[in-house]
């Protein structure tokens, strides 16, 4: 156990940069939800970026390994999420980029400020707060379920952050597209681009990456499905370029 850990904590390699981030079971870890997000969102060198429910820190850090944005500030309610992701942010020594706020997405704008931000990013819970198996551990409750906040709260938030022409990248699950899509607009944070991941070539989707942009005209793109794994169950080359990996290594 390093000086960085606690018990129970796990130090997991990201495999990029040598960047590594603390998890611990019992608690919500990332995804490839995570990982998608990161690669999706477009951000420059120079730009000012806010994460929304940041849990242990994953997309700020993964942004930072992608070299977009100057300064990072992840937002997270809780305490124990966000002690995580500060001892993560220091063992890689990103403390110049990233900065962990604890604080409700309800209140972003008023903690983090208005209109101050070109880049928005969240990895929101996916379940409204009855619906599926509610788990029995908070933590990861409210990572999965609206308990904290709701769809609506975090666009209002997100749209509050960014300045005019800002952008906004959302992973979230394909049965909620049309309340997305709804919410998105009454936001006004046009939906500009969207793409629809795949497990397998022949089912359902079961993910949806979305940009939108503060105060745009409504036009969409819908790019090609992104699948994730091949038929005998291996990532697909995407997949894998994502990750930054060669396929067979």
């Amino acid at each position: 156990m390093t000086e960085f850990m606690k018990e129970g904590e796990r130090l997991d390699d990201l495999e990029i940069k040598g960047y590594q981030i603390i998890q611990h079971p019992q608690r919500f870890c990332f995804g490839m939800d995570a990982v998608l997000l990161s690669d999706f969102a477009k951000a420059k060198p120079t730009d000012k970026i806010a994460d929304l429910g940041t849990g242990n820190g994953i997309i700020p850090i993964l942004l930072c390994a992608k070299d977009k944005g100057a300064q990072i500030t992840g937002l997270e309610i809780q305490k124990e999420s966000a002690d995580m992701a500060r001892r993560s942010v220091r063992y890689n020594d990103l403390e110049k980029q990233i900065q962990i706020v604890i604080g409700d997405m309800k209140d972003a704008a008023n903690l983090l400020g208005a209109s101050s931000f070109d880049v928005v990013t969240t990895n929101p819970p996916y379940m409204i707060a009855q619906h599926g198996l509610r788990n029995v551990q908070e933590a990861k409750t409210i990572a999965r379920h609206e308990v904290a906040c709701n769809l609506a709260d975090i666009l209002t938030q997100s749209a509050k952050l960014l300045k005019v022409k800002g952008h906004f990248y959302m992973v979230h699950r394909p049965f909620r597209l049309a309340e997305i899509m709804n919410e998105m607009v009454k936001a006004k944070l046009e939906p500009k681009r969207m793409r629809l991941v795949y497990p397998y070539i022949d089912k359902e989707p079961t993910m949806v990456l979305i940009e939108g942009i503060k105060g745009a005209k409504s036009r969409i793109t819908v790019e090609k499905p992104l699948i994730v794994y091949e038929k005998n169950g291996e990532y697909t080359e995407e997949i894998y370029k994502i990750y930054g990996k060669q396929k067979g290594k």
